[in-house]
């Protein structure tokens, strides 16, 4: 690779900017990643929090990773990443006196049993929507991950399904998770399986398109499973880095991005920290956060003032507090049932959950937090020593609120709440890791007060409107820059598909016939951003 001048530069390693990478220098570009925390692998890192326990310091299970096209495509298993899967993949008690909490087995057969034993229908309509679901799979993939405009995802939706049933699938996707799952399922214990799916992402439960994120996450679960890289999150990333080297590619660490310069309005060089100045001949990819693009690194100039304006209005998603434990047994569930499944939703039912929401919305800090909760080695037994548990549990302050004595407070709720599901958890634990938004933050730059989302997942700021109005898609006012994070669409979640997505555009771009479509795009642009 040429020292004074690349190809390409990408701005960032993580998953997203890695998967831009490979993709890039398969196709014989020189590509240098530049990242600018010590390690690379962004959100998606492991360290050793307590002698012999390791933790996921940010993401821990990636269901959209394993079906993820990027990540197939680069053939990860190849390069040393191996999933393990927990017995079952998810489940979700009613209250802290639940004794008989519902979980996904691994056999849909299983789950529809276990539903149907608590309400009667809920498990042939369990199994009818599994059914649907592997029928959409592929497509319905295709259209949310793939590049905007969503033609092909598209098309095979409609060769799918016939006309009647895609318009109400098409409507069953738009609904408030409170409403889909009332349609679906008579029963409590179904309700909640598509209850706290949705509340992964930062959309209320009783928003339009709330339902989407639910929905997916729990037919994954039935489908995938929710799997994790043996060794830790960080094994993904190291998978990521060994393909791209294998490809040719360099990754520098310790190396921030401060500045993209232009030349005649197309990207010529990028400038970091310590003063150097790399020169671009094709792209420069930018896995950061799409403000971090448009207000710093590039000219405010090149930017326009009606992409300012609209960053203005940008919305993170809600800040992230995570506890990190090391135990010295397994996790005491009041419920057994819940001791296998890798992932539990706790602290909520469907009011407590509508509450927990209303909390978020009105700068509440909440007393009785909803968690995200995770089973690491019930999962992959590699994570600590054999007969106890390293586990985590993450909820979120309402947007604004980022200070350390909220997070701590919030951190004692999520303590106590796991008392309450789990009587003499407290007992167990050896080791306790508190992570504010500050933390987060300062670990990776992306996380953005501990956003970690990339930006909020409701309806107005997702497709087309991601990050703002009229982009939808990698490409940005400037020649030869891609945005390649979850700041464009399709967002959150680690599948590396928006890495994906920019770095085939910008191969796009360098066709013989991109010209005349450059032309197009451009004259477009100055209509939508001047």
């Amino acid at each position: 690779m040429s020292g004074d001048a690349v190809d390409a530069v990408v701005v960032g390693a993580g998953p997203n900017g890695l998967t831009a990478a490979a993709v890039l220098a398969d196709a014989g570009w020189d590509v240098l990643v530049l990242e600018e925390q010590p390690d690379p692998g962004g959100a998606v890192r492991s360290a050793e929090l307590h002698p012999g326990f390791r933790a996921d310091l940010f993401s821990a299970f990636y269901p959209l990773g394993v079906v993820s096209p990027a990540f197939q495509a680069l053939d990860l298993a190849s390069h040393g990443l191996r999933w393990a899967r927990s017995p079952k993949a998810f489940g979700h008690p009613l209250s802290p006196d639940d004794e008989d909490a519902i979980v996904v087995s691994p056999d849909p057969v299983d789950t529809a049993a276990d539903l149907e034993r608590r309400c009667a229908g809920d498990g042939a309509a369990w199994l009818a929507l599994f059914e649907q679901w592997k029928q959409v799979r592929g497509a319905l993939l295709e259209l949310l991950l793939g590049p905007f405009p969503p033609v092909r995802g598209s098309v095979d939706l409609l060769r799918s399904m016939k006309t009647g049933d895609l318009l109400r699938y098409a409507r069953m996707l738009a609904l408030p998770v409170t409403r889909m799952s009332a349609e679906l399922f008579r029963g409590s214990a179904a309700r909640l399986l598509l209850l706290g799916n949705a509340m992964h992402a930062d959309t209320p439960p009783e928003a339009p398109g709330s339902g989407v994120m639910g929905y997916i996450l729990t037919m994954l679960a039935q489908d995938v499973g929710f799997p994790a890289p043996v060794g830790g999150a960080g094994a993904l990333s190291d998978a990521l880095v060994r393909r791209c080297e294998s490809a040719g590619a360099e990754v520098r660490c310790n190396s921030p991005v401060v500045a993209v310069e232009l030349e005649a309005g197309t990207v010529s060089a990028v400038r970091t920290s310590g003063g150097e100045r790399v020169k671009v001949r094709r792209a420069v990819l930018a896995d950061v956060s799409a403000p971090a693009l448009y207000t710093r690194l590039l000219p405010a100039d090149a930017v326009g003032s009606r992409v300012r304006d609209d960053l203005r209005r940008f919305e993170w998603d809600t800040p992230v507090v995570k506890v990190n434990y090391a135990l010295d047994r397994p996790v005491p569930w009041r419920s057994p049932s819940l001791n296998g499944a890798g992932t539990v939703h706790v602290g909520a039912d469907t009011n407590a959950m509508i509450r927990w929401s209303a909390d978020l919305a009105t700068g509440t800090v909440p007393e009785s937090p909803f968690l995200l909760f995770g089973q690491m080695t019930t999962t992959d037994a590699t994570r600590s020593p054999e007969g106890t548990e390293s586990c985590w549990a993450y909820t979120h302050l309402p947007r604004g609120i980022t200070d350390d004595t909220a997070a701590d407070h919030l951190a004692e709720r999520v303590d106590a709440q796991l008392e309450a599901y789990a009587p003499g958890f407290g007992s167990r634990v050896v080791g306790r890791h508190v992570q504010r938004p500050g933390d987060l933050e300062a670990a990776d730059s992306n996380l953005v007060g501990g956003a970690v989302n990339g930006g909020t997942a409701q309806v107005y700021q997702q497709l087309f409107l991601r990050p703002t109005p009229g982009f939808g898609g990698p490409r940005t006012p400037v020649e030869g820059v891609y945005l390649a994070s979850a700041g464009a669409h399709p967002g959150g979640g680690v599948h590396g598909m928006g890495g994906w997505n920019a770095a085939r555009a910008a191969l796009d771009d360098t066709k013989r016939t991109a010209p005349v479509a450059r032309r197009v795009r451009n004259a477009a642009r100055r209509r939508l951003f001047s």
